[in-house]
C-alpha cells in the first residue's frame, strides 16, 4: 500500500513578521500561530531541543528512549513540527532522518526581535 503524504504550499516558518511590525496580514497572524500551536506541546519542544543539540540527523527510533514515548507518538509529534516548517526529513532507505531547519528557526527568532523592526 503506498501512502501519500501532504505537501504543504508554504511552511508556517517560512512567513512569521515580527510582534512589533506596523502591521500584520490575516495570512501571517494565522501561520504564526500555527509554528505557536507546534510548539505548544512540551514534547516538541524536548524534540527541538533534542535534535537541535544533536548536530547531525537523527532517527526517530533515536528519540524514544530519551523522550519515554512510543515510536508513533513521536512521530505524530515529528510531523507536527515537520508541517510547522520547524524540522527537515531525510528518507534513508525505510528509516526517516530529522534535524531542525535552521533557517526556519532563526526566521522564528525574528518574531520576537522588538527593537530590529523599528529600526
Amino acid at each position: 500500500m503506498v501512502r501519500e503524504l501532504d505537501v504543504l504550499d508554504r511552511a508556517p516558518a517560512a512567513c512569521c513578521a515580527p510582534l512589533v511590525a506596523p502591521s500584520m496580514s490575516e495570512e501571517d497572524a494565522v501561520t504564526t500561530a500555527q509554528v505557536f500551536r507546534a510548539l505548544g506541546d512540551p514534547h516538541r519542544v524536548r524534540i527541538v531541543n533534542l535534535l537541535a543539540n544533536a548536530g547531525r540527523a537523527v532517527c526517530v527510533c533515536d528519540l524514544t528512549p530519551s523522550l519515554g514515548l512510543a515510536q508513533p507518538t513521536v512521530s505524530h509529534h515529528l510531523k507536527k513540527l515537520l508541517n510547522a516548517g520547524l524540522l527537515e526529513r531525510e528518507q534513508r532507505g525505510v528509516w526517516a532522518y530529522y534535524s531542525v531547519n535552521r533557517v526556519a528557526l532563526a526566521r522564528l527568532a525574528t518574531i520576537f526581535d522588538l527593537d530590529g523592526a523599528r529600526a
